[in-house]
């Protein structure tokens, strides 16, 4: 059984390393040009877009699959959905921890702000 686990994992290997290597770039060039903070809020929001996205993906992939009757498809998809969904929560969780340390920063207006006037 774990020797199964281990090889659904191998394959989404690709996946998380083209994610990681995003995130790193992203984070690199917003630090470089901005503030950290700022470069964390966007890795945040492409983070939360990117893997929302793929999660749609690969959940319409999976149904696709199951349709066709093709199990090692729907086997592989269900592993990548699995995997962007989990990613998907961990990134909710680092932006409420984000949001918790960093209480400027808030993605949509309240009812109290105001928006600036255009010069």
């Amino acid at each position: 059984m774990p020797a199964m686990l281990a090889a659904r994992l191998y394959r989404v290997l690709p996946l998380l390393a083209i994610l990681a290597i995003i995130g790193m770039v992203v984070y690199i060039f917003m630090s470089w040009r901005y503030t950290p903070a700022r470069a964390k809020e966007a890795v945040i929001k492409i983070f939360i877009a990117l893997n929302g996205g793929l999660s749609i993906l690969f959940a319409l992939a999976t149904l696709y699959a199951w349709i066709e009757s093709n199990a090692f498809v729907a086997d592989f998809f269900i592993t990548c959905l699995a995997t962007t969904l989990i990613m998907l929560g961990i990134t909710f969780i680092c932006r409420r921890n984000f949001l918790k340390h960093n209480p400027n920063y808030r993605w949509r207006l309240t009812d109290r702000a105001k928006k600036a006037p255009r010069k």
